[in-house]
């Protein structure tokens, strides 16, 4: 009897940690579907220039902030793209010459994000490479 009901509390235990990470998974899907909102609200604070009223590029600040700090309550974070490369962390769109230590990222093309610990998607970047040789 006490095997039974210690069964029976493991079940419970295990069907909530079941429920548990699925909710996790589909708060991970919602969020990765909105990540290239977040990138289209950075290509429109880029392309706002000075000339232009101060009012809707304020706006624009104010709603991708709002956006940015909701889920970074939930758990997103950016990645970091300081340093050297890391596979498991950047993906590589270009390399270059560049008088940097070889395998430096020089210039990130999109950000990358991680939400609670899982990788939603890896930042694309420039990386440096040995400078060639001149003939």
């Amino acid at each position: 009897m006490l095997r039974l009901a210690a069964e029976f509390d493991n079940y419970k235990k295990r069907t909530k940690s079941d429920v548990e990470k699925a909710q996790m998974i589909g708060k991970a899907e919602m969020v990765r579907k909105l990540l290239p909102v977040l990138d289209e609200f950075e290509l429109a604070m880029l392309s706002l220039d000075s000339n232009q009223d101060r009012s809707l590029a304020k706006g624009i600040e104010m709603v991708y902030s709002n956006l940015v700090d909701s889920l970074k309550k939930e758990g997103l974070e950016e990645l970091d793209t300081k340093g050297v490369f890391d596979p498991y962390k950047h993906e590589i769109v270009v390399s270059r010459p560049d008088k940097k230590k070889p395998g430096t990222i020089l210039e990130v093309i999109k950000k990358g994000y991680t939400f609670n610990g899982m990788m939603l998607r890896p930042a694309s970047v420039i990386i440096a490479k040995e400078e060639e040789e001149k003939k």
